[in-house]
């Protein structure tokens, strides 16, 4: 400032003035210098920089580039620049040197928080990120980070060492307990989560209590989000998945089977004892000529060996329309091409109710797939809908209106 004040009475500037046009010549200058610096960090070091990424396709230095991580560096040069001229202005060196420092502080703890959600990135890249995410750990990391620096920042502008305000947290501890409370939790729950792999991302999860029923698409410190089938979304805090019970379909999806268990309900008054030509009918039937033989013998052969009289069809024993369309069902789904045959299948009969008997459905679809999976479910019982007239059964209904409406026309008629 002396060297620009020397200059200005060198030209006969008068000396009220000379201080004034001192102090705006030197800010001009200070400014100036501040300007080309950044220019030159951010058009030609940092572009330098990126091209050179580029060029060598770095993984990592893309997405430091795509993310402007390195252009959050360019902003201490003019707080650095400004903090070494401060000096010049005596009587505001302090409060520019605080401020200069200040901004330092703030740009340098920005600049960590940006390089640990780059980092976070980075992590998401790699396929170990799908079974331990570090997201929570990373949503720590910066809450750290913005205490640290906050804390630096008041000590500067107090001008007191930061020491002494860290030692006045532990009298707040209870307030910051209360207000970090979500965080603290899903950080423990993000944990136990990681830990145990109880949720992964791409896990397909339902919640109940939460109405949530679909894919994890993030896992943070205080939220896992989940996106519903129908496309919406449902936030769930982590900490209610170890304390709330929840489904996760992974280990189903994993396994190549999804489970089919439904019941097809038969009318009771339609099951009866088989005919000899209900036999022979079924006979016709592919899937059923060697059960029916093997199953005849067999009834024969036990009714000759203990002399049962068959004139009654009550004594011994004999075939039913009902037992013999278990055995197709099961022949059936034995041969059926999207049935894991390798998991448990079963053809089994329930308890009667007042729907009729259930006879149900326990096998595995071979794909997971939510479409192929109903698609398989819906063909088999179209196919065993229509199929149960040809075995005398009838499924069981409640009347509908059409059925009431038939009925009055006969009780018309007569």
């Amino acid at each position: 400032m002396n060297f620009i004040r020397n200059q200005l009475l060198g030209y006969g500037v008068d000396d009220a003035w000379v201080d004034t046009l001192s102090f705006i010549i030197l800010i001009g200058v200070i400014t100036l210098l501040c300007i080309i610096a950044n220019f030159i960090t951010k058009q030609v070091i940092i572009r330098f920089i990126a091209h050179m990424v580029k060029k060598h396709n770095l993984k990592w230095g893309n997405i430091l580039v795509e993310r402007q991580v390195l252009r959050r560096l360019s902003h201490f040069v003019p707080a650095i620049i400004i903090y070494y001229f401060a000096s010049t202005f005596h009587t505001y060196q302090k409060i520019i040197e605080t401020m200069a420092l200040t901004y330092i502080i703030i740009v340098a703890f920005s600049f960590i928080n940006r390089l640990l959600s780059v980092g976070n990135e980075i992590y998401q890249t790699y396929e170990i990120s799908k079974t331990k995410p570090i997201k929570g750990y990373v949503q720590v990391a910066k809450i750290v980070v913005i205490i640290i620096g906050t804390v630096l920042v008041i000590a500067n502008l107090m001008g007191k060492s930061p020491f002494i305000l860290l030692s006045g947290i532990g009298a707040l501890s209870a307030v910051i307990m209360l207000v970090f409370r979500d965080s603290l939790l899903g950080l423990v729950a993000g944990v136990q989560l990681s830990a145990t792999e109880m949720v992964r991302m791409g896990d397909w999860i339902e919640v109940p209590k939460y109405g949530a029923n679909g894919d994890v698409i993030d896992i943070s410190l205080n939220t896992v989000k989940v996106r519903n089938f129908d496309k919406t979304v449902t936030m769930i805090p982590s900490y209610a998945l170890i304390s709330d019970s929840f489904i996760n379909w992974r280990e189903m999806q994993e396994s190549g089977g999804r489970r089919i268990k439904r019941a097809l309900y038969i009318d009771t008054t339609s099951i009866q004892f088989c005919t000899e030509e209900m036999i022979e009918h079924y006979k016709q039937i592919h899937f059923l000529s060697d059960y029916i033989v093997n199953r005849k013998r067999e009834i024969e052969e036990y009714n000759v060996i203990n002399k049962i009289d068959r004139s009654n069809l009550v004594n011994g024993r004999a075939m039913t329309n009902i037992g013999v369309f278990r055995a197709y069902v099961l022949e059936y789904l034995q041969r059926h091409p999207g049935i894991h045959q390798e998991m448990l299948l079963m053809v089994r009969q329930l308890a009667p109710g007042e729907h009729g008997l259930p006879i149900e459905i326990y096998a595995f679809v071979n794909n997971t797939k939510w479409a192929v999976y109903e698609t398989v479910q819906a063909d088999i019982f179209d196919h065993l809908f229509a199929i149960a007239g040809e075995f005398g059964l009838r499924t069981f209904q409640n009347p509908t209106g059409n059925d009431v409406k038939s009925l009055g026309h006969i009780v018309g008629k007569e």
